[in-house]
């Protein structure tokens, strides 16, 4: 089957029999629109959440899960597949022995971790717990990109009172493809600084994995991360992708609070409580600038 190419972001509309961009009735060749009002340049991106199910403490399980996923997401289009916070071991601050399953990055543990995720398709952002040569642990996210690690960022703020996680300090942001983007974890939106930081340095989207395991009466928090969610995607101009676990376990409950929200505030998908689900949306990742304030 021969393969075919847009002229305007050179991504394959259509390779090996699997269509990557989808053509609709306003595109040029696929998901790269003009703006009716201003005759711009947009650009499409499909992302998609993976709301993974509540796992005891300890469990790598959750590989399977993901890598399956990103196998549905490779048949889609799907560029940008976003997974909880800490989906790999669960959080160290409910576990025993945390370092029993804390990876390292810079000896290649982490890279071999995610080695079943390898698509050269899909690029997917995933929590973990990393522990740094000096035994410090760090509540992360890693970027995981053609079978490579190509970037972790350590969340800034790890817990509203107190953590075994120490903080991280800086707020990058990463370009695949034509999208900029940045990651902050859970707890991490709470705050103004950090969407402001990525959005300066031009990111159009923001991956949010998240992991609102707590105890039964705390946990219905899905409301507060919604409304966050839209408050940070209209003060900024960037669409918020959040990937929630749900479930039980013998302490923990979460209600899931998985969503995609794009730039202008607009919520495109929700997950269902208690539900393990996929999500998955298009959306207008172009930069902002003038031609698109309203």
């Amino acid at each position: 089957m021969t393969d075919s190419w847009c002229g305007h972001c050179s991504k394959p509309t259509r390779q090996d029999g699997i269509v990557l961009c989808r053509p609709n009735a306003t595109s040029l060749l696929c998901g790269c629109r003009r703006n009716s009002a201003h005759g711009t340049l947009a650009t499409m991106t499909k992302v998609a959440v993976y709301q993974a199910p509540l796992l005891p403490s300890g469990s790598i399980a959750a590989i399977g899960l993901i890598r399956k996923r990103v196998a549905w997401c490779e048949g889609k289009g799907v560029e940008f597949l976003c997974c909880p916070e800490a989906v790999l071991g669960g959080l160290a601050d409910y576990a025993a022995s945390p370092a029993d399953f804390a990876i390292r990055v810079e000896n290649g543990q982490l890279s071999a971790a995610l080695a079943p995720l390898a698509s050269d398709r899909v690029t997917t952002i995933l929590g973990f717990t990393e522990i740094s040569g000096t035994g410090q642990l760090f509540n992360s996210a890693a970027i995981f990109h053609q079978g490579a690690v190509i970037g972790v960022y350590r969340k800034l703020h790890p817990a509203i009172r107190k953590s075994i996680y120490h903080a991280g300090d800086c707020m990058p942001v990463f370009t695949i493809g034509c999208l900029t983007f940045g990651v902050i974890i859970c707890n991490d939106s709470n705050y103004a600084a950090p969407a402001r930081s990525a959005a300066a340095k031009g990111a159009t989207a923001l991956f949010v994995p998240t992991n609102n395991a707590l105890p039964a009466g705390k946990a219905d928090v899905v409301n507060d991360a919604r409304n966050v969610d839209v408050v940070r995607a209209r003060e900024n101009r960037l669409a918020m992708i959040r990937a929630d676990v749900a479930g039980h376990t013998a302490d923990l409950v979460s209600y899931g609070s998985s969503s995609i929200v794009d730039s202008s505030g607009r919520v495109l998908q929700s997950s269902q409580r208690f539900h393990e689900e996929l999500l998955v949306a298009d959306l207008d990742t172009t930069a902002a600038g003038p031609e698109r304030d309203p």
